[in-house]
């Protein structure tokens, strides 16, 4: 009886993988792949965004800035900032101050400079490519950290609350602003009929891009619902972490401080 042959193929590790939109991808090839959804619609990002919301955005963005009091003198870090929509908001709320706007996506941050708000405050507004999960300052740089519809394309977006506790400084705020789950079962079905079926078709209408509209929306599903995310946020270390849901949990507003 002959002994079967040793397996001499090489051992390949096996990749860890993460979401994109409804599909499995390994974690290496996300950025990327967000990168491309959002070059491909930079040009019309803030067109889609009322849209897609009938302006409602304009109003959570708004109660980002009540509940977060921006004061004079404070320096912030929007990250996934792209056209620059909370910097603009936070500088105007607190008269003077800095905000630098990271993305990882030129594109977007080309498309924010362009607007009327950048060049009124270009002396205030830092535009920087980087990642969230590594972002290119030293610890305790800045007063409030900003993410606005950002974090749920993030690869690892605990990894992204970990650096934004380690860039803010003692007394810093953090400030989440993202899409979340409604706590009624029929509402969110109503809710998923209009997403998956209306905002997909707008996106090819107005951006000539369904594609990056349905990952939009499938990515929308994925992210955990409000009290999960809110164990991530105490997870990182901040504390007094609280959330508030906006238009019945269409989307959440959760702020935590580095005490």
């Amino acid at each position: 009886m002959t002994e079967n042959p040793k397996d001499t193929s090489p051992h390949v590790a096996p990749q860890d993988t993460t979401h994109f939109g409804f599909e499995t991808v390994p974690e290496s090839e996300k950025a990327g792949r967000v990168q491309g959804v959002f070059s491909s619609v930079a040009s019309r990002y803030d067109i889609m965004n009322d849209v897609m919301s009938g302006g409602v955005h304009r109003l959570w963005k708004d109660a980002m800035m009540d509940w977060l009091a921006p004061r004079a003198g404070q320096e912030l870090l929007d990250v996934a900032g792209g056209t620059g929509d909370i910097s603009f908001r936070f500088l105007k709320r607190a008269g003077y101050g800095k905000a630098t706007v990271l993305d990882l996506t030129e594109p977007m941050l080309i498309e924010g400079r362009k607007r009327a708000e950048a060049e009124k405050m270009a002396s205030s507004l830092d535009w920087v490519v980087g990642d969230a999960m590594a972002l290119p300052f030293p610890d305790a740089s800045f007063d409030v950290y900003t993410i606005s519809f950002g974090i749920r394309n993030v690869t690892r977006p605990q990894e992204a609350l970990n650096e934004a506790y380690r860039v803010l400084r003692p007394g810093g705020r953090l400030m989440v602003l993202e899409f979340s789950q409604l706590p009624n079962a029929m509402m969110q079905k109503a809710y998923d009929l209009y997403s998956f079926n209306v905002i997909p078709r707008m996106g090819q209408v107005i951006a000539g891009d369904r594609d990056s509209y349905q990952y939009l929306v499938e990515s929308i599903r994925n992210f955990p619902d409000q009290e999960t995310f809110l164990g991530m946020v105490r997870q990182a270390g901040f504390g007094n972490a609280k959330y508030r849901n906006l238009t019945m949990g269409v989307a959440a507003l959760h702020s935590g401080w580095k005490l």
